[in-house]
């Protein structure tokens, strides 16, 4: 990922009350899509003028920025870690798919904004992070899985492309459905779907 940008702020502006409304413009934004969604419109969820909140952020663009970069920003200090552990191609999977739940779990409404927002920001030169942080994924995953069926650890005729594409979209589309405070833990339902997902690709012995 690059550096983290410098946002535009009021020095006196409380990071408090800033992440709080950051929270109601994800949701707002997940909920209504960022074209449809205004600036009064996030105030008025938030309780507050909507001249009031350009204390806060210059623009929706900034908030949408902000709640992007952040959550990227986290997920790949969770991946990097993962990746820099030196862990085999099935603990490196199992330890991904868990990140990725964990990060479902604190930044929901983020990662369903990323899901319908992506393909449209990225073209852009301020959302220019969003091609670099797919392509480093895809690199990562498809890596891991062409390095297990190298070491006999996951299947030798698994399509790799396919299979990362499989194990993507039934991770991440977890984020439609999954609500913090459930019933199963980020970590249990990691461990539900890695049952599923690997019992039909790692080798038998």
């Amino acid at each position: 990922m690059p550096a983290a940008k410098k946002k535009t702020t009021t020095a006196n502006a409380s990071p408090e009350r800033r992440r709080e409304l950051l929270n109601t413009a994800a949701e707002v934004f997940a909920a209504h899509g960022y074209n449809a969604t205004t600036v009064r419109r996030i105030a008025d969820e938030a309780g507050m003028l909507a001249g009031s909140l350009y204390y806060h952020f210059d623009s929706k663009e900034s908030m949408l920025d902000e709640i992007l970069s952040s959550f990227l920003t986290e997920l790949w200090d969770g991946y990097d870690a993962v990746l820099a552990a030196g862990l085999g191609p099935r603990e490196t999977i199992e330890a991904l798919v868990t990140e990725s739940f964990r990060e479902i779990d604190r930044h929901s409404a983020a990662v369903a904004i990323y899901q319908k927002e992506a393909k449209h920001l990225a073209p852009q030169p301020r959302f220019g992070y969003l091609v670099e942080s797919q392509q480093k994924f895809e690199k990562a995953w498809l890596g891991t899985l062409e390095r297990g069926v190298a070491d006999g650890i996951f299947r030798a005729d698994l399509d790799i492309r396919l299979t990362y594409r499989f194990v993507r979209d039934t991770v991440w589309v977890a984020a439609s459905w999954y609500r913090p405070g459930g019933q199963h833990s980020p970590e249990e339902i990691a461990r539900q779907y890695l049952s599923m997902v690997l019992d039909g690709i790692a080798v038998r012995v």
